[in-house]
């Protein structure tokens, strides 16, 4: 990785404004996944350790959708509301206020929240910070201009940053104030990457640069036209690239495959065998789902039961819907990850949120946590299916990003990464 990192510059008494993800679920104000705190809390510790100021940002939600849904959805009981009550519920809902509370018991009571962001409840924080302390600021999401990556905003930001930490790699494929702005307009002395970022890239970036061979990737998920630049750039680097998920269906289509009322991109039948033509050419080993799971229709709710039968892939009824790898193909892309030696694996086999439809996704996971290989998992839906089964301990990588890992995968600069310091 050729960025610095907060070990490469001198952080005793300065002010390191921390872009961090607490993006953390909650219902009824209670934390219900402490993953995301608990994957800052290195970064946070060692600027801790090293006397500097900690001053941390993060977004929680999206709350002008939440408060356009409180609109339409309105409830009885809040009827008689005004806008600015509703407003309050809104913020309410997506405060900042019980990550600072968390974050205090575990690091020793050092932590303060400032209930604003650019105001003076976090002026007035910070002013009053000793080396050391952590203050955390209110959700940046609460102004627009965050989003915006407006300058105003970014400046007002930099008052609190003589140092600027990024984090967040779940975020560093989007160009806001906070992710890259402040170091783009040369608002601090030193732009860096936390410890998270820092793994991130060096590995991901090092499976992509220096695998050891074979190199396999695994790509599912719904629809090709979301892993069109990712298909292209791995297949430029891989020995075998494995497709599941609905996008498969697509792939079916252009080897003149019915796919029955499956999921299918009828405007990207074309670029799919395009794409299986390059691998051809390229003579990457593009493995397809020899045998398909089928069913009537989608599960409806989607973990209701339903009754299922596994047809050849290129033998799919008309009527039926194609939603998961079949056990053919299960044992075939087990093999495939057996004898591999980096494999990264972003996107489900099937429809994983349903018990019955589950199975080729678990597979998946199974044989990745059954190799020696070096197993990297893109974020996303892969990544909470192989938390869902209990294979996390397994992997020698799990993304903290989903977007940002499909983009870093498509080879694209992350203006988050980007923004920061060479070394």
């Amino acid at each position: 990785m050729n960025k610095k990192t907060i070990k490469d510059v001198d952080v005793k008494g300065k002010k390191c404004l921390v872009r961090v993800d607490l993006n953390v679920p909650m219902k009824n104000g209670v934390i219900t996944d402490e993953n995301r705190i608990n994957g800052a809390l290195p970064t946070i510790k060692y600027l801790m350790e090293h006397g500097a100021k900690v001053i941390l940002c993060s977004h929680l939600g999206r709350p002008y959708n939440i408060f356009n849904d409180t609109i339409k959805k309105i409830k009885p009981e809040d009827e008689s509301k005004s806008r600015e009550e509703l407003v309050a519920m809104t913020l309410k809902k997506c405060s900042l206020r019980p990550v600072a509370a968390r974050l205090n018991e575990l690091l020793g009571g050092k932590v303060t929240f400032a209930a604003d962001v650019i105001g003076p409840e976090a002026q007035k924080a910070v002013a009053n910070m000793k080396d050391g302390d952590v203050v955390l600021l209110e959700n940046l999401r609460f102004h627009s201009e965050e989003t915006k990556n407006d300058e105003g905003f970014c400046r007002a930001l930099a008052k609190f940053c003589d140092i600027y930490v990024n984090d967040a790699f779940g975020t560093a494929h989007r160009a806001h104030a906070s992710t890259a702005g402040i170091a783009q307009y040369g608002l601090c002395e030193a732009a860096v990457a936390g410890f998270l970022i820092e793994k991130e890239l060096e590995v991901m970036g090092g499976a992509l640069e220096h695998p050891v061979r074979p190199f396999v990737a695994i790509l599912g998920g719904a629809k090709v036209s979301d892993k069109i630049g990712v298909i292209n750039n791995l297949l430029d680097k891989v020995d075998t690239l494995i497709i599941g998920g609905a996008m498969a269906y697509t792939f079916f289509k252009a080897k003149g495959y019915g796919v029955g009322t499956s999921l299918c991109e009828i405007d990207k039948v074309e670029l799919a065998a395009e794409l299986i033509e390059k691998a051809a050419d390229k003579k990457v080993e593009m493995l397809l789902p020899v045998d398909t799971v089928v069913a009537k229709a989608f599960p409806d709710p989607i973990d209701s039961a339903i009754e299922v039968e596994s047809v050849p892939s290129d033998s799919i009824p008309d009527d039926m819907m194609g939603l998961d790898i079949g056990e053919k193909t299960r044992e075939i892309y087990a093999k495939a990850v057996k004898d591999a030696k980096t494999v990264i694996w972003n996107g489900p086999m099937g429809v994983f949120e349903n018990p019955v439809l589950a199975k080729g996704t678990m597979a998946v996971a199974e044989a990745l946590a059954n190799t020696d290989a070096t197993t990297i998992i893109g974020g996303g839906d892969s990544a909470a299916a192989v938390k869902q089964l209990g294979y996390a301990d397994k992997m020698t990588h799990i993304s903290t990003g989903g977007g940002a890992s499909l983009e870093f995968l498509e080879g694209l600069e992350l203006p988050g990464v980007a923004c920061l310091d060479n070394k």
